[in-house]
């Protein structure tokens, strides 16, 4: 994944995560402030990111917070709602030109939903995973993030938001993704 940190040994899910919230903010901020092709440059990054960031948190984050916290289910349900409902604004952006007249107002909602959904999962979920999780486990399962992140789709799938379809739909969506997004480099596709 593009612009992401590595981190050593002692590296945890949660710093790692955090540190991609924040490159998600920056990647909206490249995006509303660049024009023509580099807006559309950035926007890709942007999608890449978020999809695969998506899809790590619902294959290894979620499954463990369920399990991790008294309440954690509940947690996990609304950030899923959140990221199901932010997938398929980021899908209809996929398919818009960045020169499109509501393409930048729905991706300054996009932006405002996803910011809310980071900060809830900083709050609510990741910190309680921290206070109660090892950090040998907390470490694991940043290795394991990065590991979904490396097979991950590269486009937003709204609907396939648990682990057992991510695992299932996920390594066939990530190779149709891959080959259509390098045959959009190839076209030189606007989108």
């Amino acid at each position: 994944m593009a612009e992401r940190a590595h981190g050593g040994a002692d590296e945890n899910v949660v710093t790692l995560l955090k540190e991609q919230h924040r490159q998600i903010r920056e990647l909206f901020e490249q995006v509303e402030t660049a024009e023509g092709e580099g807006r559309r440059e950035a926007f890709r990054k942007l999608v890449r990111m978020l999809a695969v960031h998506e899809t790590a948190e619902e294959e290894v984050v979620h499954p463990t917070a369920r399990r991790a916290f008294p309440g954690g289910d509940r947690v996990v349900d609304d950030r899923l709602r959140e990221e199901r409902e932010a997938k398929e604004v980021l899908s209809e952006l996929d398919g818009m030109d960045v020169d499109d007249p509501d393409f930048m107002p729905t991706l300054r909602a996009l932006r405002d939903d996803v910011l809310a959904h980071a900060d809830s999962e900083e709050r609510l979920e990741f910190s309680r995973l921290q206070e109660e999780t090892e950090p040998r486990m907390l470490a694991r399962m940043a290795k394991a993030v990065r590991a979904a992140e490396a097979v991950a789709p590269t486009h937003p799938h709204p609907g396939v938001e648990s682990a057992t379809k991510n695992l299932v739909l996920g390594p066939v969506t990530a190779l149709v993704d891959r080959a259509r997004d390098a045959v959009r480099k190839a076209m030189g596709d606007r989108h």
